[in-house]
């Protein structure tokens, strides 16, 4: 390339040589320029000449040194080159060597792989048939036991998880046991005990004068048949009816005690039954008793009669007036419940006649204002919301309803009935000796205590006696065995810790009675 551009440089030079002495020769004469000019081209050939051989000879050795250094850089590539190729080939050599390794491994692990696929298919050929043939002999097993055993496979299955289940009751039950009896041992405690239970019998004597009855006795000698042989006459009253017989010291006379004025009517009646008739045996105390019960819940519809006579309320559907009946039973901080009413339907009704509003509604509403209270030991709620509840159902007026609904302030009275109802709800517990909020709560921590035993599966009755000092539960046998009834007693003892505030300590006692009955015809 660089000598090319010397010839065009030289070229370009004899060009322009040529050009100025052809403008002197045509400026000093044709001859003049004539020469000069010949000269000038002479010497600019020459010149052209010698330029030409300088640029062949730089050129050629500008060629020389070009191709020298090609040829070396040439070489020097080429060494690169094939060091590099050398080196890859090298790369590539170990990499093929490696592949042929893993190639070669691959192999080995594919034949080992073939080999241990067929020996599992073999071995799962051969469980299929183990299988097969265990499923079959399982089968004829199952039929050969179906046929002994009379049983089906799901009721042999059920018998054998009631089984089960029965073993481990009967192991919790023993550990339970155990454990009761060390943590026994080794208590240290007693003190603080006898102590709590010196304070609940304090309790009892203040309200002994209207959670007991008194039974006068013929003589002494009556006491021993009433408890029976080793104590199962007693036991039976007890049971049936809930109540505590207390026979001490006291000449001809016996003792009981329940917080619940029902059980304690009735259980006076079947007492006094006995004593007249004479024979007094389990039998014989079971009739009696079912007797009493009818005569005490026709006293209640007598009492209820009696109450709507005394207010002057007509028109009560029959199952309120048995209600109204009821609440003869019932006590409110200790002031009865049905005198309550009355007194009550009495002051809202004079009230209402100097006022000159309906005296016969605002007697009406005074006498149903609590009648939520007569079941509140079966439904549970606030008295007011179960009254008003009754009431709806068997069709008071709407103004009775808002009576019942207001006279506690739930709700805002709208009407001078629910008013008058109200204030004279109020004087009638304000009157002097009226209540007693002790012996309220002592009712409430029973009811509670016998509503935490009647919620167990399986518990038929709960008595709270001796003042809350013990319970008595009698349980149905056919869903509760002897091994189970210790749970049963734990989970019981462990619910009344929890949930309740009380004295000293209550004795769970668990009663199960199982009986066959048959009829000779």
């Amino acid at each position: 390339m660089d000598w090319t551009l010397t010839i065009l440089l030289c070229v370009v030079a004899l060009i322009l040589g040529a050009g100025i002495s052809f403008y002197f020769a045509f400026k000093f004469g044709e001859n003049h320029r004539k020469k000069t000019a010949e000269a000038q081209i002479g010497s600019a050939e020459e010149e052209a000449k010698r330029i030409v051989e300088d640029a062949k000879k730089n050129a050629d050795g500008l060629k020389k040194e070009a191709l020298v250094e090609a040829k070396d850089e040439t070489h020097k590539y080429r060494r690169e080159a094939e060091k590099e190729i050398k080196e890859r080939r090298n790369e590539v050599s170990r990499q093929e060597r490696r592949l042929q390794q893993k190639e070669e491994t691959l192999d080995k692990k594919v034949n080992n792989i073939e080999k241990k696929e067929e020996l599992l298919q073999s071995k799962i050929k051969s469980a299929d048939e183990k299988l097969e043939e265990s499923e079959r002999i399982k089968r004829s097993q199952l039929e050969m036991l179906e046929r002994i055993s009379e049983f089906t496979k799901d009721q042999a299955k059920d018998y054998l998880l009631n089984l089960l289940d029965d073993e481990l009751v009967h192991e919790k039950a023993i550990k339970i046991q155990s454990y009761e009896a060390q943590i026994k041992e080794e208590c240290e405690d007693k003190a603080r005990q006898y102590i709590s239970l010196a304070i609940s019998r304090c309790a009892a004597d203040q309200v002994s004068e209207t959670a007991v009855s008194v039974v006068p006795l013929p003589n002494d000698e009556m006491k021993g048949r009433i408890i029976g042989r080793e104590g199962r006459n007693i036991r039976t009253i007890e049971t049936l009816t809930g109540v505590d017989l207390i026979i001490d010291d006291t000449p001809e006379a016996i003792t009981l005690s329940c917080f619940d004025q029902v059980r304690r009517e009735i259980a006076r009646l079947t007492l006094e039954k006995l004593i007249q008739d004479g024979r007094i045996h389990p039998t014989r105390i079971e009739e009696m008793y079912e007797k009493s019960k009818r005569e005490v819940e026709y006293k209640i519809k007598q009492e209820g009669e009696r109450a709507i006579l005394e207010t002057n309320v007509h028109g009560i559907n029959n199952e309120l007036v048995k209600l109204i009946g009821s609440l003869r039973y019932r006590t409110s901080y200790r002031q009865n419940v049905l005198d309550h009413s009355i007194e009550v339907a009495h002051l809202a009704g004079m009230m209402a006649s100097e006022l000159g509003v309906d005296a016969n509604l605002a007697r009406r509403a005074g006498l149903l204002h609590d009648i939520g209270k007569a079941l509140s030991y079966e439904i549970e709620g606030s008295h007011v919301q179960i009254g008003v509840d009754v009431c709806k159902k068997y069709k008071e007026s709407a103004d009775v309803i808002h009576a019942i609904e207001a006279h506690h302030g739930d709700v805002e009275t709208r009407t001078v009935v629910a008013a008058l109802v109200q204030a004279a709800d109020a004087i009638s517990a304000a009157r002097p000796a009226a209540r007693s909020e002790n012996y309220e709560n002592y009712i409430k921590r029973l009811e509670k205590l016998e509503e935490i035993c009647t919620s167990y599966d399986g518990v038929e009755k709960s008595y709270a006696i001796q003042a809350g000092r013990e319970v008595r539960i009698i349980i149905q046998p056919e869903k509760i065995n002897d091994e189970k009834m210790v749970l049963v007693a734990r989970d019981i003892a462990k619910q009344i810790e929890d949930e309740m505030d009380y004295p000293g300590q209550i004795k769970v006692n668990l009663i199960r009675e199982s009986r066959a009955v048959e009829y000779a015809k």
